[in-house]
């Protein structure tokens, strides 16, 4: 059954009080006020309170001055008046400061107490559609400037690198300067492609949906051993692989293979240089319905500073590496639609360890 529309009546009157819950108790849920305080208090312990109903005839304050403070704390339910006199005055404040949706006279007929309850859900449920809207289209808006930097900076960046070292090779006749510029070409290419490939595993988040099927861990990171087996051995990093998967575990393996691309590549990039005893330590138990995956590595770590702002769209807590800010943001993107959390905790210069969990679907 559908959870019943939450009302709240303020009324100095106790036996107007008892009458409207009795007559509505069966069809919604109806909470009653005596005094202003009391209101407050509903409204605080019942956030999603959809109808409120008001005297405006009260001792101390009236309905429309009552109304009005809501506005600015409590301004998506809808507000009804309740009166027993036809004061246009009386109306026309009602509507210019209490923002009021419909008045309903004194004595009240149920039919059309349920006609306004009816109709003011109606608009509340626009209206917090409309507010959720709006909060997308800001962090739309948002994104959209961030990225109009990134673009400049982390496209144009590489490009200008590769045609400035093509005009300086152009006097070049030293092979050994020539190999250098297109050393400096490369760098520039690989940063310009590992921005590129992470742009296309953030539009893939966003638009695309789940497929689920049957997750094989061992086989799966495999794939991920032969991707960084050269990492490891090149930067003399012991990458270490435990793996106890106790019963079947079923989700999307691309959003679910991009986590684990994301933090190994980061655990890998930022080691701490100064550290000989380089490590990448990947965990996987699968148990009751959940894998926990954690990554550990020996790196430079992360400022508790910078903790809150990581999985931030285009945010960078470390200028160690080339990045693009588009990695850890991807990992909580696809954790969103896993359904998966994730903890990080990080000692600087001592490494850093994220712990994953996801939910079998």
């Amino acid at each position: 059954m559908a959870e019943k529309i939450k009302i709240l009546y303020l009324d100095d009157e106790m036996d107007n009080l008892t009458g409207f819950k009795a007559t509505l108790r069966l069809d919604y849920q109806v909470y009653t006020a005596v005094n202003v305080p009391t209101a407050l208090e509903h409204l605080v312990k019942h956030p999603d309170i959809r109808v409120i109903f008001c005297d405006q005839r009260m001792p101390g304050k009236t309905g429309v001055e009552f109304f009005e403070e809501l506005r600015g704390t409590h301004p998506l339910p809808m507000r009804i008046l309740l009166t027993g006199y036809t004061d246009i005055d009386s109306v026309i404040d009602s509507i210019n400061r209490g923002n009021i949706f419909r008045f309903v006279k004194k004595p009240w007929i149920e039919a059309e107490l349920v006609s306004a309850i009816e109709e003011a859900n109606k608009f509340y449920q626009a209206n917090s559609m409309l507010a959720i809207k709006n909060d997308e289209l800001q962090r739309a808006y948002s994104e959209l400037d961030k990225f109009a930097y990134s673009v400049s900076h982390d496209i144009r960046g590489p490009l200008s690198g590769i045609l400035g070292a093509i005009n300086v090779a152009r006097d070049m006749h030293d092979i050994a300067e020539m190999r250098e510029m297109l050393f400096l070409m490369e760098k520039s290419l690989k940063k310009l492609d590992t921005y590129i490939l992470s742009m296309h595993d953030y539009y893939s988040l966003q638009r695309g949906e789940l497929h689920i099927g049957e997750v094989d861990f061992q086989k799966m990171v495999e794939e991920f051993k032969d991707i960084y087996r050269t990492a490891a051995s090149t930067a003399q990093i012991n990458f270490k692989v435990n793996i106890n998967q106790r019963e079947p575990f079923r989700s999307d393996t691309v959003p679910l293979k991009l986590v684990l691309n994301n933090l190994l590549s980061n655990a890998f990039k930022y080691q701490n240089k100064n550290t000989d005893a380089k490590v990448v330590e990947l965990n996987i138990e699968v148990n009751k319905g959940a894998a926990v995956i954690t990554v550990s590595d020996t790196g430079i770590g992360i400022l508790g500073n910078h903790l809150g702002e990581i999985f931030n769209l285009f945010y960078r807590a470390s200028s160690q590496e080339a990045g693009s800010g588009f990695g850890l943001y991807n990992v909580k993107s696809a954790l969103l639609k896993l359904n998966g959390q994730i903890e990080v905790n990080s000692v600087l210069n001592k490494g850093t360890t994220f712990k994953v969990i996801i939910p079998s679907k």
